[in-house]
């Protein structure tokens, strides 16, 4: 079993320390405010695992705020940042910073990304502000791209054509690749892509249960 009040415990930890030792400038302040911003990630998912709504909330919007934070200062392409702070942003239920966010990375070029990860934070970003063609243009781009699942570019084709049965296949098919995994970031065995996919299809009106050890009860 999983304790998740020791790990939300550590993560806050990690935060903090991170924050009183903080580079004022330079290579190394990114790099400390990426580590923050996971453990911020970390804390708000294990007090969702707790039912702690509000604290994960408050967690996962300050991960979101520390990889904006980080971005600056980041080698090019760091598109995990918009990414985390996206996905941070909607499973805390916080659509307008999440639309915020999603211009962030578009507005840093992420849809004209070589890389398959660039186009994937375009992919979510355009269905965060509902632009759901755009979104399937994207998602179709990353059809064989070995760094996104293919769970995932069938979640997110399935979203944007608000098509609720291949997203309902799809979705499952990511749970279960979650399942599988024998690592997670931070240690934090929660399927995060899945809850902000979820977020989404709220958003489509379209609602599918799910039952997990990877997702909060």
């Amino acid at each position: 079993m999983t304790d998740w009040e020791e790990r939300a415990r550590a993560a806050q930890a990690r935060f903090e320390d991170g924050a009183a030792r903080l580079p004022t400038d330079g290579e190394e302040r990114q790099r400390q405010l990426t580590r923050m911003g996971n453990a911020a990630w970390a804390a708000g998912l294990s007090q969702l695992m707790l039912g702690r709504r509000e604290a994960a909330r408050e967690w996962l919007v300050r991960a979101a705020e520390t990889y904006r934070e980080s971005w600056p200062e980041a080698p090019p392409a760091s598109w995990g940042r918009p990414i985390g702070a996206v996905k941070s942003r909607l499973i805390a239920g916080d659509l307008d910073g999440a639309r915020g966010d999603a211009r962030w990375a578009l507005d840093a070029g992420a849809a004209e990304a070589e890389s398959p990860i660039g186009r994937y934070a375009a992919a979510i970003a355009q269905l965060v502000l509902g632009a759901d063609d755009d979104a399937a243009a994207l998602a179709g781009s990353l059809q064989h791209a070995e760094s996104v699942p293919p769970a995932v570019t069938d979640s997110l084709a399935a979203l944007a054509a608000r098509d609720a049965v291949a997203y309902e296949v799809a979705i499952r098919e990511l749970v279960a690749d979650f399942e599988a995994r024998d690592a997670y970031l931070e240690d934090t065995p929660v399927a995060d892509t899945v809850l902000a996919l979820q977020a989404l299809a709220a958003e489509r009106w379209i609602v599918i249960a799910l039952d997990s050890a990877v997702l909060p009860a």
